[in-house]
């Protein structure tokens, strides 16, 4: 199992790392907000991350736009914003695109390739609701799974 969280623009809830436990692998798909986080996640499993839009300053340097990982065979691509996909999944034989930015969940196929987003982790924006998500790696391919985090806020 694949733990996926983004944007959580320097708040790591409880609720997340405790929808995230067992997991083998956890990836942030950028707006970390603090190097903390990342070590907090390194705690439950490995972790794949790439920098966001408002990940500023030295501790950054070391995160790249673009990461990826490969699970069971089967590559996943990772980046922030999808807007600046710069290859087609596909005809590069990745699996799966994560990405974060919009805050919003977002599940859909396109040309045999799963884009996921898990939404945003972090303080809740535009009224949407708290979300990490999970990925499922089998042989008949990788599947998502969006997770509402109950947060008092």
């Amino acid at each position: 199992m694949i733990g996926v969280i983004s944007d959580t623009h320097g708040l790591l809830r409880p609720e997340a790392l405790a929808a995230l436990r067992g997991s083998h692998y956890i990836i942030h798909a950028g707006d970390v907000g603090d190097p903390a986080i990342l070590g907090k996640l390194a705690e439950i499993a490995p972790v794949t991350a790439v920098r966001g839009n408002v990940d500023r300053g030295e501790w950054t340097q070391h995160l790249p736009m673009i990461n990826t990982l490969e699970v069971e065979g089967r590559p996943i691509y990772v980046l922030h914003k999808l807007a600046d996909l710069d290859l087609k999944p596909e005809a590069a034989g990745f699996a799966a695109v994560i990405y974060g930015h919009s805050h919003a969940a977002a599940e859909e196929m396109k040309s045999g390739v799963l884009f996921f987003n898990p939404g945003s982790a972090g303080p809740r924006r535009f009224r949407l609701p708290v979300t990490v998500g999970r990925l499922t790696v089998g042989r008949s391919g990788v599947f998502a799974e969006i997770i509402s985090l109950k947060c008092r806020d």
